[in-house]
């Protein structure tokens, strides 16, 4: 039975969690089939943006450590390298926007999740936690880099170390998400549409830049003007310049 539901809207991409009789926790399965969502956005032309949510009350629990600890111990990736890699530790690494939409429990991969993506929308009553140090081991999937970088090195550890949850206000408080929304699925919606709306090879240069400037400031500076002078050359760029003379709607096409 399949752990990962994909629906293409438009240019968008929907991509829901499915695994409500275990509070979505991720089995191995369920970590293949999501990576074979995301996988399946970046090679798919036709869509532009992604959202992940979870088709229940809670988006996720966890890692189910029964299934997915016997892999690990032999010395598997959690995602093949020649696949997308949701968590962008190894493997591809998905160049269109990812927007996440969080409620219930938000649990250790599941924060992982929303900090390798680009936005994160959460309802009220979402709980947070980075819970592994309680379990005896440490997060691996990136949260002890991006959680620093995103909240602060004082903020970070507050969680990481303790396993500690805490609610949405906080996480909202620290940075951690960007919006609280009492549809955060539904305000989701709204921005990747937003998103699709705009010209497809400026938004993943953006996106570009700005990652490689949290590991190489002064390349991320240096590659500005060469990437400016490519996207002006392009077709949506015209397209761009037209519709602000004419006053009109662009209509970008992604080349």
């Amino acid at each position: 039975m399949q752990t990962i539901k994909t629906t293409k809207i438009g240019r968008v991409l929907e991509i829901g969690l499915d695994r409500p009789d275990k509070l979505n926790a991720f089995s191995w399965q369920m970590l293949e089939e999501l990576s074979d969502a995301y996988t399946m956005l970046e090679n798919d032309p036709e869509l532009w943006v992604g959202i992940l949510y979870s088709t229940s009350d809670n988006f996720t629990s966890g890692l189910d450590l029964q299934d997915v600890t016997p892999h690990i111990m032999d010395g598997q990736p959690l995602f093949d390298s020649d696949k997308v890699d949701p968590t962008r530790i190894q493997g591809k690494t998905l160049t269109k926007p990812m927007i996440v939409a969080v409620s219930g429990y938000c649990y250790t991969i599941g924060i992982e999740l929303f900090l390798a993506a680009d936005i994160c929308i959460s309802s009220p009553d979402t709980t947070f936690g980075q819970i592994e140090v309680q379990r005896g081991i440490f997060p691996f999937g990136g949260a002890t880099i991006r959680m620093v970088q995103r909240v602060g090195w004082g903020n970070a550890m507050r969680y990481l170390l303790t396993g500690e949850t805490f609610g949405a206000s906080k996480a909202k408080e620290i940075g951690l998400i960007q919006e609280i929304n009492d549809s955060p699925v539904g305000r989701a919606k709204i921005i990747a549409q937003n998103i699709a709306e705009q010209a497809p090879l400026g938004v993943q240069a953006i996106l570009k830049n700005s990652r490689l400037s949290l590991t190489d400031e002064k390349a991320a500076k240096t590659g500005l003007l060469q990437e400016a002078i490519k996207l002006m050359a392009t077709s949506d760029a015209h397209e761009g310049l037209n519709s602000f003379i004419e006053r009109r709607k662009a209509n970008y096409t992604g080349k």
